[in-house]
């Protein structure tokens, strides 16, 4: 078994995966003998530390991300692991509408803010929020996962939305900084995993 094998069978067990499974970036990697695997795999083991976040905090917003991205790979893998983190049914429930609720928003005010129309800004929205209002995570969380989703999905204008609502809550920029760590991390892992 060369490098490259030994790398992927590591992450793939870690994950829980089949060490046979394989995606076609997988397999170019695996067959050029990448040096980016060693990356990768250091990049995936790190996405679940923090020095500013919780496990069941880090493990909702890779989860939430994961959904998001639509890979049902990294999905189950973040909901065990939420799971084993103590995260409750609803509270993982809520990093599932949170991914749902942002991709709606994230494309909405990209509109809004590509367009620089001001007609488009005085006419309502018409998306339903309820999740965003009393939020089981709580306010503060709810909106760290609101804004890694939205750096995720380029969304300038909730961006900085969020960010500003967590400054005012008192969040710290290193918790700020960590949640979007997270969330691209997950993303440049399913971009190999999926």
């Amino acid at each position: 078994m060369n490098e490259s094998t030994e790398i992927i069978s590591e992450i793939l067990t870690a994950i829980g995966v089949d060490t046979a499974y394989r995606t076609e970036s997988l397999t170019l990697l695996e067959k050029g003998e990448s040096r980016y695997l060693r990356d990768f795999k250091l990049n995936f083991t790190s996405v679940l530390t923090s020095a500013h976040l919780s496990n069941k905090e880090c493990a909702l917003l890779a989860l939430s991300t994961a959904i998001n991205n639509n890979n049902d790979v990294l999905t189950k893998y973040f909901t065990a692991y939420a799971e084993q983190s103590e995260a409750t049914a609803a509270e993982i429930a809520e990093a599932a509408g949170c991914a749902s609720l942002l991709a709606a928003n994230n494309v909405f005010y990209r509109f809004r803010h590509f367009t620089q129309k001001e007609k488009y800004t005085q006419i309502p929205a018409r998306i339903r929020m309820q999740l965003m209002m009393k939020p089981v995570t709580g306010k503060e969380f709810f909106e760290l996962m609101s804004l890694a989703i939205s750096a995720v999905n380029g969304c300038e204008m909730c961006v900085n939305a969020h960010e500003d609502s967590l400054i005012k809550l008192q969040t710290t920029e290193e918790r700020i900084f960590d949640a979007v760590r997270i969330a691209s991390l997950v993303t440049a892992t399913g971009k190999i995993l999926y």
